[in-house]
């Protein structure tokens, strides 16, 4: 009977080892590669960079580290014609090795004219855009506006989100929300773990209180409301909680049907939701690269769609240019959006995630990446600033050769 018992429990173990390795093939390789780097915390800004390379293009495949929100693609793609190579001069793979690059690509005048991928990803994945994600929101609060869902600029948060008020939030406009100039005190220092930027994640909100609103009520007021500008991913995490709550639906919902569909984006996208439900909305879209340089193509033509614009006529204009200063010469912070004084702007990600956009030259830039020296990479972003340039001068030498 013993020996019997024995050969039972040996075939059992070896049913459930085959089962387990043939489930392990049928999984794709981003949640196998995320699978064998599993982080061993839930703070992602301190995961190391074998954790990042994984889980940035996987962050949407295992609920137990994430749940999101699903967004539809179009049922028809826009294309993105190729045209001819960009003569640029520098080693494009030299500056991608440099960025520890996902994928680069460049549009210009509505064609293709760069795409490379690295690290193993391809045009078939997705990859986690971080604070690109604040441009995405910014946009669907214009087309909120257009909607009658916000009805001014000028509105106080706590007129859409009513447990902000007696907050610090109460004296503060839609306005200075979105060019963060609340004068709320926010700390945004990557490397500090107990920075408010590393902490609300893991807030504890009240029974039945949204987490993010639960954490933002609770901060003091630095400076009055439209004097200074301070980064707070924070603030843009809250300005979703108002669009969903002013449009009464998800805001991955409300990017399906305002963007998504009508610009005719080619794969779904997903959001990251807090622990309470809502879409993290300074962070977290996962998409294909090329649907992030459709993004950046729409917001080219003015954020309009066969004629017709997603937001209201002079809004993206405000939206893209300095509204604050930021110490920096030649730039600016307009609405979500990194602006230059020569007029192009950008959508930033911290690990060298990127949208840049120069509409005087018809110019799309996307990147993806995942920067060794991890969020504040001061030298990657030093050359991706340099690369931007010399993007801008190879078009600029190409339109003098005609």
């Amino acid at each position: 009977m013993m020996r019997l018992l024995k050969r039972i429990v040996l075939w059992a173990l070896l049913l459930v080892l085959g089962a387990a390795g043939i489930g392990w093939f049928t999984l794709d390789k981003e949640t196998r590669g995320l699978i064998s780097t599993f982080p061993t915390n839930r703070d992602l800004l301190f995961w190391n960079l074998e954790q990042r390379d994984a889980a940035f293009r996987a962050l949407d495949r295992i609920p137990l580290l994430a749940k999101w929100r699903t967004i539809q693609p179009a049922a028809q793609p826009r294309p993105l014609p190729p045209g001819p190579p960009l003569a640029l001069p520098l080693d494009v793979d030299a500056y991608m090795a440099g960025q520890r690059s996902a994928a680069l690509l460049i549009v210009q005048g509505g064609r293709l004219r760069l795409e490379r991928y690295g690290l193993g990803f391809d045009a078939h994945g997705r990859w986690t855009s971080f604070s690109v994600a604040k441009s995405l929101t910014s946009t669907l609060v214009g087309a909120a506006l257009r909607d009658g869902h916000i009805r001014s600029m000028d509105d106080k948060v706590s007129d859409y989100i009513p447990a902000m008020k007696g907050s610090a939030y109460d004296d503060v406009s839609v306005r200075q929300l979105l060019s963060m100039t609340s004068g709320v005190q926010w700390n945004e220092d990557y490397g500090d773990p107990d920075s408010d930027v590393a902490r609300f994640n893991n807030h504890q909100p009240e029974p039945g209180a949204d987490a993010l609103v639960s954490y933002m009520r609770r901060l003091p007021r630095a400076a009055p409301p439209g004097q200074r500008w301070n980064y707070s991913t924070g603030e843009t995490n809250l300005v979703g909680v108002l669009v969903s709550q002013a449009a009464k639906r998800p805001i991955a919902q409300y990017l399906q049907e305002e963007v998504w569909q009508p610009v005719g984006m080619e794969q779904q996208a997903t959001w990251i939701l807090s622990k309470t439900g809502h879409e993290i909305s300074g962070c977290c879209v996962q998409a294909a690269s090329r649907d992030f340089a459709r993004f950046g193509q729409f917001i080219l033509e003015g954020a309009r769609v066969d004629g017709t614009s997603v937001v209201p006529d002079g809004w993206l204009g405000e939206a893209t240019r300095k509204q604050a200063d930021i110490g920096e010469p030649g730039r600016g912070y307009g609405y979500q959006w990194w602006t230059y004084d020569d007029g192009a702007f950008a959508a930033r990600g911290i690990f060298g995630q990127g949208i840049f956009i120069d509409p005087k030259r018809e110019l799309v830039i996307v990147s993806n990446a995942n920067w060794a020296g991890g969020a504040r990479d001061e030298v990657a972003s030093a050359a991706r600033e340099d690369f931007y340039r010399a993007v801008q001068q190879a078009v600029d030498d190409e339109a003098a050769r005609r």
